[in-house]
């Protein structure tokens, strides 16, 4: 298959890779050597198939303009049209891009929807801005990245900062410039735009159905642990109330603003509302407060990092008194992180396997649009268990019989089925 890196202007690879790279990088470098692939392969896999970056201008709601910068990465597109969420934050840069974007292409394979690796940011902070703002900047960036876009093509979902609303935003402007309505150039998109049951808590129920999985290698069920969340968002609180009605005593949550903690369980319906209403966990009644750092050392029996890159290190690993960590956000655990919770015994569930549910979800809202025909949420949530459940199986054999933790045999599973995709159909020319 083709495999020349065409770009639109695309930022020159600084001579350092950020953090989030760097562990995508090294991760995918252990793969190869498991796999035991060429050089050759190993820089395919390595290296972005298309980018772009472009320029944002927004007319402010006082008159000023400001103009903020945006980005597309398609890292492989072996398997079937990239696939991939659109992130605001104010940290968005093109090597988190870079790294989210073969994350993706690894989860999707893991998990076997035909999809490749995409991923998408603009460099903004959503607070910071009113809804008729954010509108113009999602409306400009789609405008500005619609030649790489398309349901046969690359397909945006939600991701940090971004929602449902959003997706429909950039759905429209695709559709009014294509001249006819495309529901399955974005999914997580509301219902009535052509959105799918189940996909809101897609990620947080894989989370808890390969939490679930994973336990009960070891005989345990959710049932009998305590649980602690590091991130409140669109994962980690949907996670949250899954694993409370499970039966978990979830003792601990956290959010951009800090955390709160109670020793017999919070009750997670009463937090959930007080979010409603407030916008974050602090000040919670009847709870202490603990920090996002000290969260992920409470003495609990399974953590779910939920929130952001790079949380779990060297140094908070060593901290970690957990027994299963079940990652619900993109990269959480750096390399060095890894090495520190396998040499103690720590069993990492990865998020190309744990947060997948919400690729899953995804494609079948792809697959729904495509059809026009709507499944019920009963058809859609056996469907994401069973894939799940068969994923999560696949990964736990393969670490059994070849030593490896779960991590590598996620990696290897991923790895190798893009790399057969691009062996069958080819180098052209």
């Amino acid at each position: 298959m083709p495999h020349d890196t065409t770009a639109h202007e695309p930022d020159d690879p600084p001579a350092e890779a950020s953090a989030p790279l760097a562990t995508a990088q090294h991760q995918l470098a252990r793969a190869v050597e498991i796999l035991r692939y060429d050089e050759g392969l190993h820089e395919v896999l390595a290296t972005p198939r298309r980018e772009m970056r472009v320029a944002v201008p927004l007319r402010r709601d006082d008159g000023r303009v400001q103009v903020f910068t945006g980005y597309r990465v398609q890292h492989n597109i072996s398997r079937g049209p990239g696939k991939g969420g659109l992130r605001y934050a104010p940290g968005v840069d093109i090597d988190e891009v870079r790294a989210l974007a073969m994350w993706m292409t690894w989860k999707c394979a893991v998990v076997d929807v035909p999809y490749g690796g995409a991923k998408g940011g603009v460099t903004i902070d959503p607070h910071a801005h009113s809804t008729a703002e954010l509108e113009r900047v999602t409306r400009r960036y789609t405008s500005e990245i619609m030649p790489m876009i398309g349901p046969e093509r690359d397909i945006m979902a939600p991701d940090i900062g971004t929602d449902e609303r959003t997706m429909a935003w950039v759905m429209d402007t695709y559709s009014v410039n294509r001249g006819f309505t495309i529901p399955a150039v974005t999914t997580g998109k509301p219902l009535a735009v052509g959105g799918s049951l189940g996909r809101p808590t897609a990620t947080s129920q894989g989370v808890v159905h390969t939490a679930r999985a994973a336990l009960r290698a070891d005989g345990v069920e959710l049932v009998e642990v305590s649980a602690a969340v590091q991130g409140f968002g669109k994962v980690g609180s949907h996670a949250a109330r899954l694993l409370h009605e499970a039966g978990t005593r979830v003792v601990a949550v956290s959010d951009q603003y800090g955390g709160v903690q109670r020793a017999d369980g919070l009750d997670v319906p009463a937090l959930l509302e007080h979010v409603a209403r407030t916008g974050t966990v602090t000040g919670f009644t009847d709870a202490d407060v603990v920090s996002n750092t000290d969260l992920l050392a409470l003495d609990v029996d399974v953590l779910v990092p939920a929130a952001v890159e790079g949380v779990l290190d060297g140094e908070s690993a060593a901290r970690v008194k957990a027994r299963w960590v079940v990652e619900g956000a993109n990269g959480p655990t750096t390399s060095e992180g890894d090495r520190v919770l396998a040499e103690r015994g720590v069993v990492v569930v990865p998020d190309i396997l744990a947060n997948a549910g919400g690729v899953v979800v995804s494609y079948f809202e792809w697959v729904q649009a495509n059809q026009a025909y709507w499944w019920t949420e009963g058809e859609i949530a056996e469907r994401l268990e069973q894939r799940m459940l068969a994923s999560h199986a696949a990964v736990s054999a393969l670490a059994r019989a070849e030593s490896v933790t779960l991590r590598e045999a996620a990696l290897t599973i991923g790895v190798r089925r893009v790399a057969e995709a691009h062996q069958i159909r080819g180098l052209y020319p």
